[in-house]
């Protein structure tokens, strides 16, 4: 060993041990046991054993070593210049913390506790409470763990390599939570880079970009009956409606650019609002640790801690607490289809294309200038889906809404021939992200009972909610676009011009059964000049109001869970940005307060009216009553099932009332107006029909019966048989 001092020791100088363990701590030398320790700047290091002290030389700039007195357990006791003297037991005197088995199971892509294993984790080692970091490099020329405690000098804590599988391993002793750290990496192209823990549970709030020791959350839950219950509340004959939300713009706390809410003032104003509107969930923009705010979350780094701009993990685990004991569900946007390519992040990780491609016809998404992870090697896709199950089976999350689906299912997404590479039969289908999505879908529904998944999926890819064992992707639910195009294009027409337009509205019951279908009007819809749901209406301001709130009920009534943007429900006048609160000072003029009062109204009848929720997903809830007037741009439809009373649903689409437009009915006597959107309440001019019309038995539409309906102007009415 003695003949290995001058090599190895200007290797530690010069940040380039590979080997610590082989050089640092005790080593038998002859008769003599030398113990070595790194220490730059320490005035004086001593080795203690009990009583006895043994100073330790330094031998090289830093680089203190000597005998001992035994060859016991020993303690460094190191004074520092300003007579600061510290304690402490030496790294380099532990052995291994990592099984086998978990080494194993990483590099098959199974092991799907990865956060409570890999990352920083704060244990006991033979008596010895510390944190034992590990992380992935298989690449890297060296790894170090650097932090405070060791002035982010990538020479004080040098890893050990477990070969073969790449990961690097270090326990520190005395180190404890909250602690700040990142891992220096060599790379193989001679880079050294400070890197985040891609497992860190927790960070720093940006712009700052370290990752903090967190220990595994151990949340006080108190939401067993909504665990037991959730499966029956998301099935697809259950009432769901989805408030989607951007937490960081939602309620500022001050005026409109004020601090945003972190997650106990959300738990204190988002809650009750979510639940008092009658939504049974809410789904957040992804709150996975992100670098740029401006990505709304969807370029995470953090794929496995919340971000800091809202509190700590423990914050957020009492907000979905809090949901639950409101009767409100929460989902996750959760954003596996690619990462941004900040340095501190996993771009080039070990200095080699780890976690994504290295041929950006692969690895690149040029629509966002991201890079896109490599899902056929198993570390990689056994990454994403550890992320998937920690926010579900640590967060009790209900649901995950996975991001761009599509641009995982194809190669060639929005590239231009000779941009992209086939697959291994020459295909444009991502073979691998296929069998990563059924994967994720398969243990999500094995080991997270009542959980759902929802696909944000653009194309017409079959079986994208079909089980598995039955050739699909395996999802709950996928978010219908087509709906969502098709029916913004007509209402953003003038109502002169409908009437040559009249299949935009009832082409999407073409396909509505072809998957189990949300209807998502979302924040996508209100951003990058599109305009606000409101600003999308045409006409005056009466106009756009009463537009507005006959495309709410058209919504809320049409076959398909559904989801609503944040604003939207207030008729906001402006598209959303995302750096200012929302605004709620509209609910001081009548016709905003109406359109929120309205959607409160929508949900509360959806929620309670079988015949437009139970049969969601299965076509024998729906049929045309008037489906071709496209003269007068009025439908009629009805919805039924479920053990509940039908409902009918007639909706004209022009500024001319109709009186007693007669429509076919499938059921004599009364039938009770439910919901009226022209009415005084919402902020409309009050035509309607009483609360009632009779139907006789003079067949219409394919009816037995038939009833006169007064129809207002941009109105829907909605009627309830039998009451």
């Amino acid at each position: 060993m003695t003949e290995m001092l001058p090599a190895a020791a200007a290797a530690m100088l010069e940040g380039r041990l590979d080997n610590p363990f082989a050089f640092l701590g005790a080593h038998r030398e002859g008769d003599a046991v030398i113990v070595r320790t790194f220490q730059p700047g320490a005035a004086k290091v001593e080795a203690m054993q009990g009583r006895a002290a043994s100073p330790l030389a330094e031998a090289a700039p830093g680089l203190f070593s000597g005998p001992l007195a035994n060859d016991g357990a020993y303690l460094l006791r190191i004074t520092w210049p300003d007579g600061t003297v510290q304690e402490t037991e030496d790294p380099y005197a532990f052995g291994l913390v990592l099984s086998e088995f978990d080494l194993h199971l990483f590099t098959e892509g199974r092991h799907f506790d990865l956060a409570r294993v890999f990352g920083a984790q704060p244990v006991t080692v033979d008596g010895v409470r510390g944190v034992n970091f590990a992380v992935w490099a298989p690449n890297a020329r060296r790894v170090s763990v650097v932090g405070d405690w060791n002035s982010w000098d990538g020479r004080r804590h040098p890893m050990r390599a477990r070969h073969p599988t790449g990961v690097w391993e270090l326990f520190v002793p005395r180190l404890a939570a909250d602690t700040r750290y990142k891992f220096e990496v060599a790379g193989a192209d001679g880079s050294i880079v400070q890197k985040a823990d891609p497992l860190a549970r927790a960070t720093e709030a940006p712009p700052a970009t370290a990752s903090i020791v967190a220990p595994v959350p151990d949340f006080r839950w108190t939401d067993s009956d909504w665990m037991e219950e959730r499966a029956a509340r998301q099935a697809p004959d259950a009432p769901i409606s989805v408030y989607e939300v951007h937490a960081g713009s939602w309620m500022r706390t001050q005026g409109e650019t004020g601090e945003v809410l972190d997650w106990a003032g959300l738990t204190e104003r988002l809650v009750p609002y979510v639940a008092g509107m009658g939504f049974t969930h809410v789904e957040l923009l992804p709150i996975m640790e992100h670098p740029f705010g401006g990505s709304w979350g969807y370029q995470p780094l953090g794929q496995f801690a919340p971000s800091a701009r809202f509190g700590t993990p423990d914050d957020f685990a009492g907000f979905v607490d809090a949901c639950h004991r409101a009767g409100v569900g929460v989902i996750l946007d959760w954003v596996p289809a690619h990462f941004p390519t900040d340095a501190h992040g996993l771009a080039m990780f070990d200095g080699t294309p780890l976690y994504e491609h290295a041929d950006p016809r692969e690895g690149f998404h040029q629509d966002w200038n991201t890079l896109i992870y490599n899902l056929g090697r198993n570390e990689v896709s056994g990454f994403l889906l550890a992320s998937a199950l920690w926010w579900l089976e640590t967060f009790h999350v209900d649901g995950l809404r996975v991001d761009a689906v599509a641009s995982m299912l194809y190669r060639d997404y929005s590239r231009n021939q000779g941009e992209w590479v086939p697959n291994v039969h020459g295909g444009r289908e991502n073979l691998e992200s296929v069998a990563f999505l059924k994967t994720m879908n398969t243990l999500v529904a094995e080991r997270c009972p009542g959980a759902i998944t929802i696909a944000e999926e653009s194309t017409a890819w079959p079986g994208v909610s079909a089980p598995v064992a039955h050739g699909g992707l395996g999802f709950d639910y996928k978010w219908n676009m087509g709906w969502m195009h098709d029916t913004l294009q007509y209402f953003e027409r003038d109502p002169m011009y409908r009437k040559w337009h009249h299949g935009e509205l009832t082409f999407p019951m073409v396909y509505a059964y072809s998957e189990k279908y949300v209807l998502p009007i979302s924040h996508d819809e209100v951003v990058h000049g599109k305009g606000s749901l409101w600003d999308k209406m045409p006409g005056d301001p009466w106009r756009k109001s009463a537009n507005l709130r006959a495309y709410l009920a058209f919504m809320w009534t049409h076959p398909g869970k559904k989801l609503l943007f944040m604003g939207c429900e207030l008729g906001a006048p402006k598209e959303w940005n995302h750096d200012a609160t929302l605004p709620w000072h509209l609910l001081d003029e009548p016709d905003h307060a109406g359109i929120q009062t309205l959607v409160r109204d929508l949900n509360r009848l959806y929620a309670a009216e079988p015949a437009l929720h139970k049969l969601d997903t299965e076509p024998g809830g729906f049929f045309w009553l008037v489906p071709d007037d496209a003269d007068n741009s009025v439908y009629a439809f009805v919805r039924a099932g479920g053990g509940g009373a039908p409902m009918a649903v007639i909706v004209n689409m022009t500024p001319q009332p109709h009186q007693s437009y007669r429509v076919g009915l499938p059921q004599g006597g009364r039938w009770m107006e439910v919901l009226n959107t022209d009415a005084a309440i919402y902020g409309g001019s009050n035509w309607g029909n009483d609360g009632q019309v009779m139907a006789d038995g003079h067949g219409c539409h394919g009816q037995p019966h038939s009833a006169g309906v007064n129809l207002p102007p941009l109105g829907v009415v909605v009627l309830k048989a039998g009451t």
